[in-house]
C-alpha cells in the first residue's frame, strides 16, 4: 500500500506555518506591500519558531528539517505574501550555493550574523545562462549592474553561475524600482562598483546542486501563489449568482476551475518528489528544474485565469488576485526564468537517455 500522507511532524510544520502566515502576513499584505517591508514583530516571531534556519545545517530542533519541510512552509508563507516570504528568510535561495560549496561553517559565516538583524537579508542572483546581470570580474572586484532583485537592502549578495559561487559586499547601490510583484520584499536595480569578492568557490557539480535547490525554493513559492489563486476565485465563483444560480455552476466556469486545481495539484506533486529526492540523496537537478518549470508554466495559467473569473473586479485591489497574478509572473523570472529551467531539464534528460541507449547500441 502506498501512503500519501505527510506525516504528523510534517502536518505539524505545515499548520504552525499556516497559523503565522494567516495571524502576521495576511492581515497586512496590501499595508506591507506598500510599505516594501514587514513589521518588527513578524520577523521576531519568525525567528523565534524556528523558520528563519529551517533547512540549515542542524540547529536544535528548528534545523536541518529538510527540503519538503522547507517546501511545506514556504506554500503556506506564499499564500498569505510571497514578497513577504522572500523578506522574513535572512538567507532564502542564498543558503544553497552556501551550503553546497561551503558547508556548514560559511552558512553560519554568512548565515548567523543575519539572524540578529530584523530585515537583514542575503540574495541570490543567478548570473549564468539566461541571467539578466551585466557584470565584469576585476581581479577580487566586479562591476556592473543587475536590474533587479527582489530586495531594497541586503548585507550581501550571494553569485551563482554554472561553476563558482561568490560572496559580494561593499561597493553596491541600490536604486529602487517600482516593481510588479514580490513588492513587500522591495525591488531594485544593483549597480556594483568595484564590489569586493570575499568568498570564491569553484565546482560545477556543487553549482548544479545549489541551482537546483534554489529552483525548488522558488516552485514552492509559486504554489502558495496557485493556491490562493485557486482557492479565492473558486469561492468568488460560488458566492457570485448569474442567472439564477452561482456563476461556479455554469459549465464553462466549473470546467476552468477544475483544470486550475488540476495545475496546482500536478505543479505540487512535482515539487514534492524533487524535495523527496533531495532529502533522501538522490540525484535532483531534472526533478528541480522541471518542478520549477511546471510551476512556472501553471502559475501562468492560474494567475491570468483567476482574474478572469471575477471579470472586471479581478483587476482591483479590492480583490488579490491581481496581486496573485503579478507575483507568479515575478517569481518565474528568477534564477535565468523559464526557458533556462527547460534547456537544463532536458539536457539531463537526454543525459539520462544516453547512458540507457548506449549499451542496447552496443548489442547491434
Amino acid at each position: 500500500m502506498i501512503d500519501f500522507e505527510l506525516g504528523d511532524e510534517l502536518e505539524l510544520v505545515r499548520k504552525t506555518a499556516r497559523d503565522y502566515a494567516d495571524d502576521h502576513l495576511r492581515p497586512g499584505m496590501r499595508e506591507n506591500e506598500s510599505a516594501r517591508s514587514l513589521g518588527a514583530k513578524a520577523w521576531e516571531l519568525f525567528g523565534e519558531i524556528g523558520f528563519a534556519c529551517l533547512e540549515w545545517p542542524e540547529r536544535g530542533e528548528a534545523g536541518g528539517l529538510g527540503a519538503l519541510a522547507h517546501s511545506l512552509v514556504l506554500e503556506e508563507l506564499a499564500a498569505a505574501d510571497p514578497g513577504a516570504a522572500l523578506a522574513l528568510e535572512p538567507l532564502g535561495a542564498a543558503l544553497y550555493p552556501l551550503l553546497e560549496f561551503g558547508g556548514e561553517e560559511a552558512v553560519l559565516r554568512y548565515g548567523e550574523p543575519l539572524l540578529t538583524s530584523p530585515g537583514a537579508r542575503s540574495v541570490l542572483v543567478w548570473v549564468g545562462a539566461g541571467g539578466r546581470a551585466s557584470l565584469a570580474d576585476q581581479g577580487k572586484r566586479v562591476s556592473g549592474s543587475v536590474p533587479w532583485i527582489p530586495a531594497d537592502r541586503v548585507d550581501s549578495l550571494i553569485l551563482l553561475d554554472e561553476t563558482r559561487a561568490r560572496v559580494v559586499r561593499g561597493g553596491l547601490e541600490f536604486r529602487r524600482v517600482r516593481g510588479s510583484g514580490l513588492r513587500a520584499a522591495g525591488a531594485s536595480e544593483v549597480i556594483f562598483e568595484g564590489a569586493e569578492v570575499v568568498a570564491e568557490w569553484e565546482g560545477e557539480d556543487e553549482a548544479r546542486r545549489a541551482l537546483a535547490r534554489a529552483r525548488l525554493h522558488t516552485a514552492s513559492l509559486m504554489l502558495g501563489v496557485m493556491r490562493e489563486a485557486c482557492d479565492y476565485s473558486r469561492n468568488y465563483a460560488l458566492d457570485r449568482v448569474a442567472f439564477g444560480r452561482p456563476i461556479a455552476h455554469h459549465q464553462a466556469l466549473a470546467f476552468l476551475i477544475a483544470d486550475m486545481a488540476t495545475a496546482l495539484e500536478s505543479a505540487r506533486l512535482l515539487a514534492w518528489e524533487a524535495a523527496w529526492r533531495l532529502d533522501t540523496g538522490l540525484r535532483a537537478d531534472e526533478a528541480c528544474a522541471t518542478a520549477f518549470l511546471e510551476a512556472a508554466e501553471q502559475t501562468a495559467f492560474i494567475g491570468p485565469n483567476g482574474v478572469q473569473i471575477l471579470g472586471g473586479h479581478g483587476f482591483m485591489q479590492d480583490h488579490p488576485v491581481e496581486k496573485f497574478m503579478r507575483e507568479g509572473r515575478s517569481l518565474s523570472l528568477l534564477l535565468g526564468g523559464v526557458d533556462t529551467a527547460r534547456e537544463c531539464a532536458m539536457r539531463e534528460l537526454a543525459g539520462t537517455a544516453g547512458d540507457v541507449l548506449l549499451p542496447l547500441g552496443d548489442l547491434s
